[in-house]
């Protein structure tokens, strides 16, 4: 497909978004139209730019685009954050947030993915791009966060947990944001976002979601 038509089906799926209020900010409108969906989940464009969760292998989903727009307006980004994704996946939430962070004039990404095979797909797809902001890709169980890294501006989980995540909390900064599905997959899950202030944890539900299951140290990886 000519990349002027690709570009109209991205420019139609971003004016939807803003229409419906998800994309409020003029960093994130311009990084949903910068980042191409389709490289990072294999589909050609006119599946690709469906504001649909899409399939990337071994029971995982990349997020559909109106909630990862609903993330990064969440996150309340501003230049030189220091930011931990919980999940790459097939990276395309990271590529989001890091060309919205660079319209901001940059800042500072670690992502840890459990499964090495879509660590290493989404590293390559990623090596494209030329992003001012500084992208770390880590190997491990995402749930006890990156202590070595710690601590964070902006914390965010891209699939559900059953349990609070206390060790996240710990490794954010006082005044830092942290962004979180909770609740068992198949049922319903709120999306959860605290900040941490000197008197603690506060918490604030979103919005209803429906996100697969954070994969944990031990799970067996099969294509799917």
């Amino acid at each position: 497909m000519p990349n002027e038509k690709v570009y109209d089906l991205r420019l139609k799926m971003v004016k939807k978004l803003v229409e419906n209020g998800y994309i409020m900010s003029k960093h994130v409108e311009h990084a949903f139209l910068t980042i191409e969906r389709e490289k990072f989940v294999n589909l050609a464009p006119e599946h690709a730019y469906k504001d649909v969760p899409l399939p990337i292998g071994y029971g995982q989903t990349s997020s559909a685009p109106h909630m990862v727009a609903i993330y990064l307006e969440q996150l309340e980004l501003q230049s030189g954050l220091k930011i931990l994704e919980i999940g790459t996946g097939s990276g395309y939430h990271l590529a989001v947030t890091a060309c919205a962070l660079d319209y901001l004039s940059g800042g500072e990404i670690h992502s840890i993915e459990i499964n090495p095979f879509l660590l290493e797909r989404a590293k390559r797809i990623l090596s494209s791009y030329n992003f001012k902001t500084k992208i770390s890709i880590h190997l491990g169980d995402g749930f006890y966060g990156l202590k070595e890294e710690a601590p964070f501006d902006r914390i965010y989980v891209t699939a559900a947990l059953v349990e609070k995540p206390k060790m996240l909390y710990e490794q954010l900064k006082i005044g830092g944001i942290l962004l979180y599905p909770y609740g068992i997959q198949g049922e319903p899950q709120l999306l959860i976002k605290a900040k941490r202030t000197q008197e603690g944890i506060k918490e604030n539900e979103v919005i209803e979601c429906s996100f697969v299951q954070l994969r944990r140290a031990g799970e067996e990886f099969r294509p799917s």
